[in-house]
């Protein structure tokens, strides 16, 4: 026999939140906005990524629970503000129905027997989900951490025929042939870079901003031709 609620720990999280910034709740709970909470799902994404690399089961539970409360916070916010009038169920509706249509493979009669058959389509379907989106760029979330963003940003680039432009590094040419020699080589760059004054972060955004504006030029010329 099973439990009436398949989910009873969640369905009490939900309602813990609720409480938490209902009336006679948490003042500091209830004041409390979708911006200001912006710092506090960052940080606890990056704890998530720090308890994932560790392997530390508990330390998952516990950094996944930290997510989701940031989701259900954001939801409970949202039900309970005039013109957003959205709430959890309204959240995970929207992500099922998005699901199944990026999964046709799966729900419906398109075939995919492997990851990469799955990965040729993928663009087409959110091409046909985003019309709007007039470049590869567009929707790619600048606030990533510079060294990811560069990876994201090349990944899209390549779809346009564009590559970055390439120049003579000399000692800090890498020849590592591993993730953890690249890491060092890395690390020993933002040091090097850092006892000339110099903010690597901010250089590296600087450059994928005008890596960027080589990608969106080639684009028109390429529409317009």
């Amino acid at each position: 026999m099973t439990d009436a609620a398949p989910h009873p720990g969640l369905d009490e999280l939900v309602a813990t939140v609720h409480l938490l910034r209902a009336p006679g709740g948490c003042p500091w709970d209830a004041e409390q906005t979708h911006e200001s909470l912006v710092r506090y799902l960052v940080e606890e994404s990056f704890e998530l990524v720090d308890a994932i690399e560790s392997g530390d089961r508990a330390e998952m539970i516990e950094e996944l629970g930290d997510v989701l409360y940031q989701v259900l916070f954001h939801a409970d916010l949202a039900a309970a503000t005039a013109g957003e009038d959205f709430d959890i169920d309204d959240v995970a509706r929207h992500m099922t129905a998005k699901m199944m249509a990026r999964h046709p493979h799966v729900f419906g009669d398109r075939e995919a027997e492997t990851a990469a058959d799955v990965v040729a389509f993928w663009e087409d379907l959110k091409a046909a989900e985003k019309p709007h989106r007039t470049s590869v760029l567009d929707g790619v979330p600048q606030g990533m951490p510079a060294l990811a963003l560069a990876d994201k940003v090349i990944g899209k680039a390549e779809k346009a025929g564009v590559a970055p432009r390439s120049r003579e590094l000399g000692e800090y040419v890498t020849d590592a042939t591993t993730e953890a020699e690249l890491g060092e080589d890395l690390l020993a760059l933002v040091a090097a870079a850092r006892a000339r004054g110099l903010d690597a972060e901010r250089a590296l955004r600087g450059a994928l901003r005008a890596f960027q504006d080589d990608v969106r030029s080639a684009e028109a010329a390429a529409a317009a031709s």
